[in-house]
């Protein structure tokens, strides 16, 4: 393990990275059970922050730390590698502190353990796997490996040519854009890595709320029937899969919010009469 550790961390200079993923993943698991014992009004844990009727968020100490961090890399001189570790560790852990708040920044007030606090989860689990394939080795698409002759980092590929090249980053930045329009969020982001994704999220059907399918498909139209078809019979299973593993890990989101629960009726009901199709007529 450690010759493995020193091949492919230290020798490809991923360390920062490395220490910045690891405090990410021990700060979030730390931050969710620290706001579990808390939700559950264990007597011997903390409370929650308060000034007054003021309720400080966790996101306030995140951005701070973000900003510390941050700074700090950018100060340091070169060829001073610890305290280079130190702020990628300090980044780490805001990173962790403010996305497990996305929810409340994206919707401008508490929803952590309501129903739209499940997106805070998601932001998460996406930069644990963006994070993860980076350290692997894995770059966006147009960029190529590290040369083993100079030890530099090679964006351009010198054996092929610069015209190809560039095309071949358009195209393929243009269908992760359409893939992640079309609300595929994973595949479009992965295929950024990996190109074959966005490939197969471009040419299949969009999902029916997303802005692709608002654009494109009328709400009686064969596309948008066969959406939500395929949103009914093979996405809602693996959401509630995901759900599943998010609730484990983050606990549950079930304060549903009243207007969330107007939406989330209305929505299904418009569904199960699109998936139904009109009645025949009687008589």
């Amino acid at each position: 393990m450690g010759d493995l550790f020193a091949h492919r961390i230290l020798d490809t200079g991923r360390l920062p990275l490395f220490c910045f993923f690891v405090a990410f993943i021990v700060t979030f698991v730390l931050t969710r059970v620290n706001v579990r014992l808390i939700r559950a009004n264990v007597g011997w844990w903390f409370r929650n922050l308060q000034t007054g009727d003021l309720h400080i968020h966790h996101v306030v100490f995140g951005v701070v730390l973000m900003l510390v961090g941050g700074v700090t890399s950018f100060a340091t001189p070169d060829g001073y590698d610890a305290p280079y570790v130190v702020a990628a560790s300090v980044f780490g852990i805001g990173s962790a502190l403010v996305l497990d708040e996305f929810a409340l920044i994206l919707h401008l007030r508490d929803v952590y353990w309501a129903e739209e606090g499940r997106a805070s989860v998601d932001a998460v689990f996406v930069a644990l796997a963006l994070t993860g394939l980076l350290l692997l080795g894995a770059r966006p698409v147009g960029f190529t490996g590290v040369e083993e002759d100079s030890g530099k980092e090679s964006l351009l590929n010198p054996l092929i040519p610069p015209s190809i090249y560039l095309l071949s980053l358009v195209v393929n930045l243009s269908l992760a854009v359409v893939t992640l329009l079309k609300g595929k969020i994973w595949t479009g982001l992965i295929g950024l890595f990996v190109p074959l994704f966005v490939y197969v999220g471009a040419v299949r059907v969009a999902r029916p709320g997303s802005p692709w399918a608002r654009w494109h498909y009328q709400p009686d139209s064969r596309r948008y029937r066969r959406a939500l078809h395929r949103e009914v019979r093979f996405r809602y299973p693996l959401i509630r899969g995901k759900i599943w593993v998010q609730e484990v890990i983050a606990g549950r989101h079930d304060l549903i919010l009243a207007d969330h629960l107007q939406r989330q009726r209305t929505r299904l009901r418009d569904e199960r009469k699109s998936i139904s199709g009109p009645r025949p007529p009687t008589g």
